[in-house]
């Protein structure tokens, strides 16, 4: 037995069967919920459904799905066949889906009923694409028909893959390679010095089962992480399937379900959980909720701190890492406050030159943040930028994304962003992370991006769009500007303000600032 996810949940299927795996909300409120015996037939049945159409090892099957049990069934099913599940944006049009189906290879999707009309429109512009099936009573027909035995496809591999697709800020889509074997420990809780057979005896064991629910959707990365390291754990996914996020049915959804921990990610969607909070600070019971997490976007203290509040005993993981890499750290509680965050990690990671000599603590020289170890192959199709970001040095492989930092006296490590979104304004260096946590621990200011702008003395002039708080009167420039030098060197202060009733995110939750660049040319021409 190897490190491969499939044959780790069906050990831990095996040994505690009527445990439940998964409890999820539906559209008239009820839960419904699947033992692990239950969720690991439904994912027999789908996988042999799918072996039948002709899928197979190393075959892509593309999750053009909301969130569900169809979408978790999918996960299991194509890693029970040696087959790769695919995460596709379900709010990707015709164009966008066609360019993604292309790269990734798909060869079989499971979709819903009402995005029908959008692989209509490319199928017969993909001779890969063979088999489709939709949720709902197709699906539910096929599982009936279908075999629910485990199906047999030879020995399963820690080297069988497991595809990401990240889509980031900028650029098409590309496809993250990880071995099973490396994203176990890179992301799904693996401890070196493990072995498989270890796996479910401990999750038989465990004292004090979780119960987690991932709070943004599953074709993100770091919500695929949380259920899978629940399952591994034998304890409860709970899942969220309303199509819209409010925080006052995720908060119901928390108490009802006794949740341990709530993974989001960043302040869109932490912070208008703290305003609900604020709003109704006796409605909730969240005794049972001891973590809340975020992962793949920035949580400023200044909201994480109102949640706080209101639930003391809570332990606050604000994580950081990223497809490339898997989980890299913890953010230290409060740096974020002070100027750039800070990020407490282990041996794998590190800030290294342009030689890949690691940074002298508190040299103040800028390195890239490098991680060596568990790392991904590279992206898949794609060896000219595997090449950039998965160099190999000396005989090491590393994962460089693109992240900047400095290393302190004190060995922590401050990050300060992604140097593709990083602002030149006079030969300064500005990171729209520090800057944006600044303005969004002014009281008035509800979300806000920085982004550069061009400017024929400076190069580029620092600009923040902003959202700012219902019901609130908005401050003037100059308040704001004083605000921000009470943090911020001058010349990393917004020199131009654009107002906007909402931030438009990615559907990961992650900043998007292509469409902050236009909000900012459409308002100064």
């Amino acid at each position: 037995m190897e490190f491969n996810v499939a044959d780790l949940f069906e050990s831990v299927a095996s040994e505690i069967p009527e445990r439940e795996a998964l409890a999820f909300n539906r559209a008239d409120g009820t839960i419904e919920r699947r033992t692990y015996a239950e969720l690991d037939e439904r994912a027999n049945r789908l996988a042999n459904a799918l072996a039948d159409s002709g899928v197979g090892p190393g075959d892509h099957i593309g999750l053009q799905l909301y969130n569900g049990q169809e979408y978790i069934e999918g996960m299991i099913a194509a890693f029970k066949l040696r087959a790769v599940p695919i995460n596709v944006n379900y709010r990707y049009v015709a164009s966008e889906l066609a360019y993604l189906f292309a790269d990734a290879d798909i060869k079989a999707v499971l979709s819903e009923e009402d995005l029908s009309d959008r692989v209509d429109d490319i199928v017969d512009a993909l001779p890969l694409l063979d088999t489709v099936l939709y949720v709902g009573d197709r699906y539910e027909a096929a599982l009936a028909a279908a075999s629910p035995d485990r199906p047999d496809v030879g020995t399963r591999s820690g080297d069988d893959r497991y595809l990401l697709y990240t889509g980031g800020t900028t650029g098409m889509p590309k496809g993250v390679m990880w071995r099973q074997e490396d994203w176990y420990f890179a992301a799904l809780g693996g401890r070196e010095g493990q072995h498989p057979t270890d796996i479910a005896p401990k999750a038989v064991k465990g004292s004090s089962l979780p119960r987690r629910l991932p709070l943004c959707p599953l074709m993100h990365g770091s919500a695929q992480w949380v259920v899978w390291q629940t399952f591994l754990a034998g304890g409860t996914v709970v899942l969220s399937t309303d199509r819209r996020f409010e925080a006052a049915a995720a908060l119901d959804l928390i108490a009802n379900e006794s949740v341990s921990l709530v993974m989001v990610v960043g302040d869109a969607v932490a912070r208008p959980i703290g305003d609900a909070l604020d709003s109704e600070p006796a409605r909730w019971d969240l005794s049972g909720l001891k973590v809340f997490s975020s992962g793949g976007a920035v949580l400023t203290s200044a909201v994480s701190d109102r949640i706080q509040v209101h639930v003391p005993h809570l332990r606050i993981n604000n994580t950081f890492g990223a497809s490339e890499t898997g989980g890299q750290g913890r953010m230290i509680k409060g740096s974020d406050a002070e100027g750039s965050p800070r990020l407490a990690t282990d041996g794998t990671t590190m800030v290294v030159d342009d030689n890949f000599v690691a940074i002298e603590p508190g040299s103040g020289e800028i390195g890239k943040l490098a991680r060596r170890g568990h790392i991904p192959l590279g992206y898949y199709k794609d060896e000219k930028k595997t090449a950039v970001t998965f160099p190999e040095v000396d005989g090491v492989r590393w994962s460089v994304p693109g992240d900047l930092a400095q290393v302190d006296y004190d060995g922590s490590i401050i990050l300060l962003g992604r140097g593709s979104a990083s602002i030149n304004t006079g030969g300064e260096k500005v990171f729209p992370e520090e800057v944006e946590g600044v303005l969004k621990s002014h009281e008035a200011i509800f979300d806000a991006y920085v982004v550069g702008v061009p400017d024929e003395l400076y190069g580029q002039r620092v600009t923040a769009v902003v959202q700012y708080r219902t019901g609130v009167e908005p401050p003037q420039d100059d308040e704001i500007v004083t605000h921000c030098r009470t943090q911020l060197s001058g010349y990393k202060v917004p020199r131009l303000w654009v107002a906007v009733e909402e931030l438009q995110r990615l559907p990961t939750g992650k900043a998007d600032y292509r469409w902050a660049q236009d909000v900012v040319k459409a308002s100064v021409g």
